[in-house]
């Protein structure tokens, strides 16, 4: 029998169709959509089931001998993780509106760290993002990543707000006290530039981040040197 899931969310069958046969396995829908994604999951915790079936709702399960000849093994994780990948997951209503709105949220944040406001260069709150959205009336698909919505939903909310995608060059200069701290944390935080060691032993340094996340990044820097820092945004493009 599936063994119960370790998850607060219901299981999910994922079905496969391979040489006229059917196959179907439990799974863990949150961590199932998320390999479906090309993302890495435990897949010991994704598989609910104890076995592959060929009729999970009628318990007929397939046997070692059908699976070896369609995949090449019996190991049943193994077999599990093909028929997500390449299968179907079967979602309830439920399942499917919260990971949409889970995708919804990550496109928000992800608009939010990466766009400003190119009239006044300054970042834009996921509050003003999801009300653009809305009135947009842009949709979100599940399947695709946040990556390759962006520029549709950009240039979709584009009309109702100002906004822009863009990158921002910070240049800092940091004491000695705190060079070699900042310096440690500085590939972190975005692309480094250039870096500078002057004799005194105080940093130079330029570092490209995503422009929503200027403050933040200052703030941080702030923190690391109690203030003691000059930070100078070069240019946002």
């Amino acid at each position: 029998m599936p063994r119960k899931s370790k998850g607060e969310h219901e299981p999910v069958v994922a079905r496969l169709e391979v040489a006229g046969k059917r196959f179907e396995v439990l799974v863990n829908p949150d961590l199932a959509f998320e390999y479906k994604q090309g993302r890495e999951v435990n897949l010991e915790e994704m598989v609910i089931s104890d076995a592959i079936y060929t009729d999970l709702r009628r318990g007929l399960r397939a046997s070692p001998e059908l699976l070896r000849k369609i995949f090449g093994t019996d190991d049943v994780v193994k077999i599990a993780a093909e028929i997500v990948k390449r299968g179907d997951l079967q979602l309830t209503a439920e399942q499917r509106r919260r990971l949409l709105e889970n995708k919804k949220r990550q496109i928000i944040n992800y608009i939010a760290r990466n766009a400003i406001d190119p009239k006044t260069k300054l970042p834009i709150p996921p509050a003003r993002i999801e009300a653009a959205m809305e009135q947009a009336r842009v949709g979100v698909d599940l399947y695709k990543s946040v990556e390759e919505q962006v520029p549709m939903i950009v240039k979709a909310i584009s009309r109702i707000i100002p906004i822009k995608i863009a990158r921002a060059l910070l240049r800092i200069i940091v004491p000695p006290q705190y060079s070699g701290r900042v310096a440690g944390v500085l590939s972190k935080l975005g692309e480094v530039k250039h870096m500078d060691w002057r004799t005194d032993g105080s940093l130079v340094a330029e570092i490209e981040i995503p422009a929503g996340i200027q403050q933040e990044v200052i703030d941080r820097l702030s923190k690391i040197t109690k203030g003691n820092i000059d930070v100078k945004v070069v240019s946002v493009v």
